[in-house]
């Protein structure tokens, strides 16, 4: 394996570091993205609760069954977090944007 030139090392890091370009200050993600993460899963519980809940009356298999099929039926709500932008984008953006 040869030995990485500096210009070889600065291209990689171009590529391969990573600038969150969201548009809010850096270190709110710190709480924000697992403040998210909660809320989607807490929405999930929820409606999960809401739909057991629905089957009252006289506990039965088939009323069991029932129940458990409209939770696992439904489409859970999911939070993804959008990927940080390549540092070369991102300074290429900003050269483009003083000239």
């Amino acid at each position: 394996m040869r030995r990485k030139t500096p210009q070889d090392k600065k291209t990689l890091s171009l590529r391969k570091d990573r600038r969150n370009t969201y548009g809010e200050n850096d270190k709110a993600s710190r709480k924000a993205i697992p403040l998210a993460k909660a809320r989607v899963n807490r929405a999930n519980r929820h409606l999960d609760n809401q739909l057991l809940d629905s089957a009252s009356g006289e506990p039965t298999a088939e009323g069991a069954a029932k129940a458990e099929d409209r939770v696992m039926g439904r489409r859970k709500k999911v939070w993804r977090k959008a990927p940080d932008q390549p540092l070369g984008e991102v300074l290429a953006r900003k050269g483009k944007r003083k000239t």
